[in-house]
Order: structure tokens, then C-alpha cells, then sequence
């Protein structure tokens, strides 16, 4: 009995255990543990933001079991906000606003999902490196070092944890090696059960919320009938959708262009004749934004890459000649 117990014992301890694999020793696959990680393994911790002088706490909760995969994210500092996934559905909870934003979870999410899937042509980009064992959270960490081959991208290095390649911390730079941005865990658990409880809202829409349906939908490229008339080099158009702007607004064309890593989105809005509000270049942490009015229609580009390379799309998306 003592032996079958003892058995018992340790089929319990490693269902509850993430699946560890042996670290590789070439970037690329770290870089391709790091991107399943987040989407294979349960875990819940507390992630510090870091951009300039604002610092914000989050806790997030995941859990992928025979049903899907489930995630929330709250934002511990200032007004409470909330993140909801339930397999392809994310919602986005405002309670200040009263308001529930709903939209279809998107190819790259917040940390720790800070890769793509497909890692295709990043070496096109960044010369990708191994850097030194370090430790985060309490966890060996490799580092990984991605520095931009040209001024359209920004710097990178994150840290996977050594065992199951989880992000444990990420860190980008501008040109002269300046931070620009840093999520980095400071309390994690990986592995193990994690509650429902812990992936439920603490808030309760009731019928004076507003919901936002902002989902859209995939459009055929040849039917979009707007181009970027010179490509960038490194970036390719990777999904292009129509989405709702709301009532009696009609539909935004939202165009997302990437180099593996960073994604420049455009979207381009109907407005009426003349309006020159809020145009130009604006920056917000590692978030650059660059308003035009092109035929009536308002092109915002926007992502997480240097400004010029935001620029650069945005001037360079036209209408395609009928």
C-alpha cells in the first residue's frame, strides 16, 4: 500500500507540474519557447510596467485546459480596468466607464505573450543573440538579445524563464540604448492548478453598462482598396479587417503591418472634409501615433516601433486607383 501510494503521491505532484523540456542552445529556439509559453502553461503572478516615470502593477491569472484557454489581467494602480480571455473572446472591463469593450483575441497579447506565434523573417530584422543567466522573480533566466538591424524598430532583450521558457521580463530600448519600456514578474507561480475564481471579473455589468461590440471582420486583401504604395523594409501586411467606429460612423479598414516582432496597425476612418484635429505625431511610452487626412478619410497609424517607421506607413497608405 505504502508503494502504490507513493505512486499515487507522484502522479499528483506531476499533473500539477509544467512540462520542462531541455533549454536549447541557439536564440531562435529560445525565442520559439518563449512564444508557446504563455499559451501552453497555467500560472499566476504580479508584473511591474516601467515607462518613463509612470510605473503601473498588474496581476494576471492563465489556465489552458481541455476547453481553451483563459486569462485576466487587472491593473492594480489608478483606475481599475480589466481583461478578460475566454478562448478567441477578449473583454476589456471599464467599471469607472461603466462600460464593457468586447473584441476577438488578436495574434500578439500583453505580457508575458509578447512573441507572435510565427517568428518568420525576424532574423531578417534583428541579429539575435544569447545574453547572460540572470535571475527574475526567484527563477533562472536566460537572456535574449534582439538588436534591430536599421531605425525602423526598437531593441529588445527578454528573459526566459530556464526550465519552461515562460517571459519573466522584457525590456525595450531606443537607438542610443535608452529604456524606453520594461514589464518584468516580481511574484510567480508557474504550474499548477489554477482556480476559476481567479479568471472570473469582480465586476457585474448590470444594465445601465454600455457594451462595445469592437470585433471585426477579415476582409479579402483584394477588396480593401487601400495600399501601402512603398513598402517598408522588414514589415509585410499580416491581417487586414474591417471594424465597427459605432453608431452612425460606419466602418473603420484596419491594416496590420509586421516584421515578426513589431506591428505598426493602421486604420483608416470616413471623416468629414477639412477636419485637421489632433493630426500629426504623438508618442506615449513605446506607443508612437501619426494622424493624416487623406480624401476624406482620417489614416492613423500606430505601434510599438520607432516614430519614423510610423510615419513612414502612415504617409505612405493610399487609395487604390479605380
Amino acid at each position: 500500500m505504502r508503494f502504490f501510494s507513493a505512486v499515487l503521491g507522484l502522479c499528483a505532484l506531476l499533473a500539477q507540474t509544467p512540462a520542462y523540456a531541455e533549454a536549447p542552445s541557439d536564440p531562435l529556439s529560445w525565442l520559439g519557447r518563449i512564444a508557446s509559453a504563455s499559451q501552453r502553461l497555467n500560472y499566476v503572478g504580479t508584473f511591474v510596467y516601467q515607462s518613463g516615470d509612470h510605473v503601473e502593477t498588474s496581476r494576471i491569472a492563465h489556465r489552458v485546459d481541455a476547453s481553451g484557454e483563459y486569462e485576466r489581467l487587472e491593473v492594480l494602480d489608478g483606475s481599475p480596468r480589466e481583461i478578460i480571455r475566454r478562448g478567441n473572446e477578449v473583454r476589456c472591463v471599464l467599471p469607472d466607464e461603466r462600460t464593457v469593450i468586447i473584441d476577438q483575441a488578436g495574434g500578439r497579447r500583453a505580457f508575458p505573450a509578447r512573441l507572435p506565434a510565427s517568428l518568420n523573417g525576424l532574423a531578417e530584422s534583428y541579429r539575435i543573440r544569447k545574453g547572460e543567466l540572470g535571475r527574475v522573480a526567484g527563477y533562472e533566466a536566460q537572456a535574449v538579445v534582439l538588436e534591430p538591424r536599421d531605425d525602423l524598430r526598437y531593441g529588445h532583450t527578454l528573459w526566459a524563464e530556464m526550465q519552461t521558457g515562460l517571459l519573466l521580463k522584457s525590456r525595450t530600448v531606443d537607438e542610443h540604448g535608452g529604456l524606453i519600456e520594461q514589464f518584468s514578474f516580481s511574484d510567480l507561480r508557474i504550474g499548477g492548478d489554477v482556480d476559476m475564481d481567479l479568471l472570473e471579473s469582480r465586476f457585474t455589468p448590470d444594465d445601465d453598462w454600455r457594451m462595445v461590440n469592437a470585433r471585426g471582420n477579415d476582409m479579402p486583401r483584394n477588396e480593401i482598396g487601400w495600399v501601402l504604395a512603398q513598402a517598408l523594409p522588414g514589415y509585410s501586411l499580416s491581417s487586414v479587417m474591417r471594424r465597427p467606429l459605432g453608431r452612425d460612423r460606419g466602418q473603420a479598414v484596419h491594416m496590420v503591418f509586421s516584421d515578426g516582432l513589431a506591428a505598426i496597425s493602421v486604420f483608416i476612418e470616413p471623416i468629414g472634409e477639412g477636419s485637421s484635429v489632433g493630426l500629426g505625431p504623438v508618442s506615449n511610452g513605446a506607443i508612437n501615433i501619426y494622424k493624416r487626412t487623406l480624401n476624406g478619410h482620417l489614416v492613423t497609424a500606430l505601434g510599438e516601433a520607432p516614430e519614423r517607421a510610423v510615419r513612414l506607413i502612415g504617409d505612405n497608405i493610399q487609395a487604390v486607383a479605380q
